[in-house]
């Protein structure tokens, strides 16, 4: 197939406004994933959209096996959907207080 590009699994973009950091959870408009690599804005970052990882998350949630997550425009993880971009799931249960949860990101755009 001729129009085919290539998976999506990982995706080349610009680092938005600020730059991003490796590891960090990025947002652009209904674009989400992990960035591989540090990137100064502007420059290509490969983010990652499929997959399990441990992300930041509001400290004072409890997370529950199944939960939809969603990020805060600061890279952040939570359970509110309000103004923030649904990322995924939760695949273990996070405690309240917690710095971190596990998310499963599954690539799909929303």
């Amino acid at each position: 197939m001729k129009n085919y590009v290539q998976p999506g699994d990982h995706v080349t973009v610009p680092a938005p406004s600020g730059g991003v950091t490796a590891g960090a959870l990025v947002t652009i408009a209904a674009l989400s994933g992990v960035a591989q690599a540090a990137a100064a804005e502007g420059e290509p970052v490969e983010l990652v959209r499929k997959g399990v990882f441990d992300l930041p998350k509001t400290s004072a949630q409890a997370w529950a096996v199944g939960e939809k997550i969603y990020a805060t425009a600061a890279g952040v993880c939570t359970t509110v959907a309000s103004s923030n971009m649904l990322v995924g799931v939760a695949v273990e249960v996070a405690a309240n207080p917690s710095g971190t949860g596990r998310v499963l990101l599954d690539g799909a755009a929303r």
